[in-house]
Protein backbone atom coordinates (compact mmCIF):
# COMPACT_ATOMS: atom_id res chain seq x y z
CA UNK A 1 0.00 0.00 0.00
CA UNK A 2 0.86 3.50 -1.23
CA UNK A 3 2.30 5.42 2.12
CA UNK A 4 1.45 9.14 1.65
CA UNK A 5 3.94 11.29 4.06
CA UNK A 6 1.98 13.38 6.84
CA UNK A 7 4.74 15.47 8.13
CA UNK A 8 1.35 17.60 10.31
CA UNK A 9 1.18 13.95 12.68
CA UNK A 10 4.91 14.33 13.67
CA UNK A 11 4.19 17.76 15.20
CA UNK A 12 0.40 17.38 16.39
CA UNK A 13 -0.14 17.08 20.12
CA UNK A 14 2.27 17.45 22.00
CA UNK A 15 5.17 16.33 20.25
CA UNK A 16 6.00 19.77 19.10
CA UNK A 17 6.92 20.45 22.27
CA UNK A 18 8.62 17.35 22.99
CA UNK A 19 10.78 18.35 19.41
CA UNK A 20 11.65 21.51 21.29
CA UNK A 21 12.76 20.29 24.72
CA UNK A 22 14.85 17.99 22.82
CA UNK A 23 16.36 20.77 20.84
CA UNK A 24 17.36 22.45 23.63
CA UNK A 25 18.54 19.63 25.47
CA UNK A 26 20.68 18.89 22.69
CA UNK A 27 21.89 22.31 22.57
CA UNK A 28 22.60 22.17 26.42
CA UNK A 29 24.68 18.75 25.97
CA UNK A 30 26.75 20.60 22.95
CA UNK A 31 27.36 23.66 24.69
CA UNK A 32 28.47 21.35 28.27
CA UNK A 33 30.81 19.79 26.44
CA UNK A 34 32.19 22.48 24.28
CA UNK A 35 33.34 24.20 27.31
CA UNK A 36 35.16 21.25 29.30
CA UNK A 37 36.72 20.17 25.88
CA UNK A 38 37.58 23.48 24.79
CA UNK A 39 39.43 25.12 28.20
CA UNK A 40 40.71 20.94 29.31
CA UNK A 41 41.81 20.69 25.84
CA UNK A 42 44.03 24.21 25.82
CA UNK A 43 45.47 23.08 29.13
CA UNK A 44 46.25 19.57 28.13
CA UNK A 45 48.23 21.17 24.87
CA UNK A 46 50.11 24.08 27.03
CA UNK A 47 50.72 21.08 29.61
CA UNK A 48 52.16 19.41 26.52
CA UNK A 49 54.36 22.11 25.19
CA UNK A 50 55.61 22.95 28.71
CA UNK A 51 58.80 20.62 28.10
CA UNK A 52 58.01 18.99 31.52
CA UNK A 53 58.19 15.46 30.96
CA UNK A 54 55.71 13.63 33.43
CA UNK A 55 53.37 15.94 32.66
CA UNK A 56 53.59 15.27 28.68
CA UNK A 57 53.40 11.72 29.33
CA UNK A 58 50.31 11.81 31.28
CA UNK A 59 48.96 14.00 29.02
CA UNK A 60 50.19 11.43 25.99
CA UNK A 61 48.42 9.08 27.97
CA UNK A 62 44.99 11.28 28.62
CA UNK A 63 44.80 11.31 24.84
CA UNK A 64 45.51 8.10 23.92
CA UNK A 65 42.96 6.79 26.30
CA UNK A 66 40.21 9.34 25.00
CA UNK A 67 41.11 8.93 21.25
CA UNK A 68 41.05 4.85 21.08
CA UNK A 69 38.02 3.82 23.38
CA UNK A 70 34.69 4.35 21.70
CA UNK A 71 32.84 7.27 22.99
CA UNK A 72 29.64 5.03 23.92
CA UNK A 73 32.02 3.22 25.92
CA UNK A 74 33.15 6.05 27.96
CA UNK A 75 29.18 7.33 28.46
CA UNK A 76 28.37 4.18 29.59
CA UNK A 77 31.41 4.22 32.14
CA UNK A 78 30.25 7.68 33.38
CA UNK A 79 26.55 6.85 33.81
CA UNK A 80 26.94 3.35 35.19
CA UNK A 81 30.46 2.99 36.58
CA UNK A 82 31.07 6.45 38.24
CA UNK A 83 28.02 6.78 39.97
CA UNK A 84 28.90 3.51 41.85
CA UNK A 85 32.25 5.03 43.01
CA UNK A 86 30.49 8.46 44.41
CA UNK A 87 28.78 9.39 48.06
CA UNK A 88 25.24 9.04 48.06
CA UNK A 89 24.32 12.37 48.92
CA UNK A 90 26.32 13.19 45.66
CA UNK A 91 24.36 10.13 43.44
CA UNK A 92 21.00 12.09 45.13
CA UNK A 93 22.17 15.53 43.57
CA UNK A 94 23.06 14.62 40.03
CA UNK A 95 19.91 12.24 39.85
CA UNK A 96 17.89 15.67 40.80
CA UNK A 97 19.45 17.60 38.65
CA UNK A 98 19.25 15.66 34.97
CA UNK A 99 21.81 13.17 35.93
CA UNK A 100 21.53 11.69 32.22
CA UNK A 101 22.91 15.09 30.82
CA UNK A 102 25.24 15.83 33.65
CA UNK A 103 26.95 12.43 32.83
CA UNK A 104 27.06 12.82 29.45
CA UNK A 105 28.59 16.11 28.69
CA UNK A 106 31.26 15.26 31.04
CA UNK A 107 32.07 11.92 29.12
CA UNK A 108 31.60 13.84 25.77
CA UNK A 109 33.87 16.39 26.76
CA UNK A 110 36.11 14.76 28.02
CA UNK A 111 36.94 12.34 25.12
CA UNK A 112 36.41 16.05 23.11
CA UNK A 113 39.34 17.47 24.81
CA UNK A 114 41.57 15.19 23.35
CA UNK A 115 40.92 15.98 19.97
CA UNK A 116 40.53 19.19 20.74
CA UNK A 117 44.08 19.38 22.62
CA UNK A 118 45.82 17.68 19.57
CA UNK A 119 44.20 20.97 17.01
CA UNK A 120 45.87 23.24 19.75
CA UNK A 121 49.12 21.35 19.46
CA UNK A 122 49.20 21.12 15.64
CA UNK A 123 48.71 25.01 16.18
CA UNK A 124 51.29 25.63 18.17
CA UNK A 125 53.53 23.73 15.94
CA UNK A 126 52.74 25.64 12.76
CA UNK A 127 53.80 28.73 14.50
CA UNK A 128 57.56 29.58 13.96
CA UNK A 129 59.96 29.05 16.71
CA UNK A 130 61.40 32.61 16.27
CA UNK A 131 58.35 34.00 17.53
CA UNK A 132 58.42 32.25 20.92
CA UNK A 133 62.31 32.80 21.21
CA UNK A 134 61.46 36.64 20.71
CA UNK A 135 58.97 36.75 23.42
CA UNK A 136 60.58 35.27 25.63
CA UNK A 137 64.23 37.69 24.83
CA UNK A 138 61.40 40.17 25.53
CA UNK A 139 61.19 39.18 28.95
CA UNK A 140 57.91 37.62 28.88
CA UNK A 141 57.04 34.24 31.26
CA UNK A 142 55.95 31.16 29.25
CA UNK A 143 52.95 31.32 30.09
CA UNK A 144 52.65 34.88 28.64
CA UNK A 145 54.06 33.89 25.50
CA UNK A 146 51.77 31.43 24.87
CA UNK A 147 48.73 33.77 26.11
CA UNK A 148 49.62 36.88 24.08
CA UNK A 149 51.81 35.51 21.27
CA UNK A 150 51.99 31.79 20.42
CA UNK A 151 48.05 31.36 21.01
CA UNK A 152 46.60 33.96 18.76
CA UNK A 153 48.67 32.63 15.92
CA UNK A 154 47.99 28.79 16.89
CA UNK A 155 44.02 29.77 16.91
CA UNK A 156 44.13 30.49 13.42
CA UNK A 157 46.21 27.42 12.13
CA UNK A 158 43.82 24.93 14.44
CA UNK A 159 40.54 26.93 14.08
CA UNK A 160 39.05 24.60 10.67
CA UNK A 161 39.95 21.22 12.43
CA UNK A 162 38.44 22.75 15.53
CA UNK A 163 35.69 23.44 13.85
CA UNK A 164 35.56 20.38 12.23
CA UNK A 165 35.73 18.42 15.86
CA UNK A 166 32.76 20.87 16.96
CA UNK A 167 30.48 19.65 14.75
CA UNK A 168 31.35 16.01 15.28
CA UNK A 169 31.13 17.08 18.97
CA UNK A 170 27.25 17.92 18.30
CA UNK A 171 26.74 14.91 16.65
CA UNK A 172 28.02 12.80 19.08
CA UNK A 173 25.31 14.07 21.74
CA UNK A 174 22.60 11.50 20.06
CA UNK A 175 24.63 8.49 21.54
CA UNK A 176 23.27 10.53 24.96
CA UNK A 177 19.91 8.46 24.35
CA UNK A 178 21.95 5.34 25.16
CA UNK A 179 21.35 6.83 28.58
CA UNK A 180 18.22 8.18 28.57
CA UNK A 181 19.17 11.56 27.46
CA UNK A 182 16.02 13.24 26.39
CA UNK A 183 17.80 14.78 23.00
CA UNK A 184 16.68 14.95 19.19
CA UNK A 185 17.47 11.27 18.62
CA UNK A 186 15.79 10.17 21.86
CA UNK A 187 12.85 12.16 21.70
CA UNK A 188 12.36 11.19 17.41
CA UNK A 189 12.61 7.37 18.35
CA UNK A 190 9.72 7.77 20.84
CA UNK A 191 7.58 10.22 18.43
CA UNK A 192 7.97 7.51 15.84
CA UNK A 193 7.11 4.34 17.80
CA UNK A 194 3.89 6.50 18.91
CA UNK A 195 2.74 7.94 15.26
CA UNK A 196 4.24 4.67 13.34
CA UNK A 197 5.62 7.78 11.02
CA UNK A 198 9.02 6.09 10.83
CA UNK A 199 10.41 8.85 7.61
CA UNK A 200 8.85 11.75 8.75
CA UNK A 201 10.12 11.17 11.91
CA UNK A 202 14.01 10.24 11.37
CA UNK A 203 13.77 13.17 8.68
CA UNK A 204 12.75 15.83 11.34
CA UNK A 205 16.24 14.78 12.99
CA UNK A 206 17.84 14.44 10.08
CA UNK A 207 16.85 18.17 8.86
CA UNK A 208 17.43 19.58 12.75
CA UNK A 209 21.10 17.58 12.82
CA UNK A 210 21.90 18.86 9.12
CA UNK A 211 20.74 22.53 9.21
CA UNK A 212 22.47 22.95 12.96
CA UNK A 213 25.85 21.27 11.65
CA UNK A 214 26.06 23.43 8.33
CA UNK A 215 25.21 26.39 10.69
CA UNK A 216 28.43 25.62 12.83
CA UNK A 217 30.37 25.20 9.72
CA UNK A 218 29.12 28.88 8.58
CA UNK A 219 29.99 30.31 11.51
CA UNK A 220 33.30 28.79 11.39
CA UNK A 221 34.05 30.22 8.27
CA UNK A 222 32.77 33.54 9.25
CA UNK A 223 34.85 33.63 11.75
CA UNK A 224 38.19 32.32 9.59
CA UNK A 225 37.38 35.08 7.18
CA UNK A 226 37.25 37.56 10.24
CA UNK A 227 40.96 36.72 11.90
CA UNK A 228 43.01 35.52 9.04
CA UNK A 229 46.09 37.78 8.59
CA UNK A 230 45.27 39.84 5.24
CA UNK A 231 48.16 40.34 2.85
CA UNK A 232 49.13 43.67 2.48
Amino acid sequence: MLHYLEFGAVFAGPFASLLLSAALTTFKLTVASWLLATGLGTVLAVLRASGITPLRKAVEAFVSYHQNIPLLAQIFLWYFGVPTLLPDAVQSWVNAHDGEVIYASIAIGLCMSAFFSEDIRSGLRSVPHGQYEASRSLGLSFFATMRFVTFPLAFRSALPSFVNHTVMMFKDTSLAMAIGAAEMTYVVRQIENETFRTFEAYAVATAFYLAVSLGLMGLGAMVANRIQIKAR
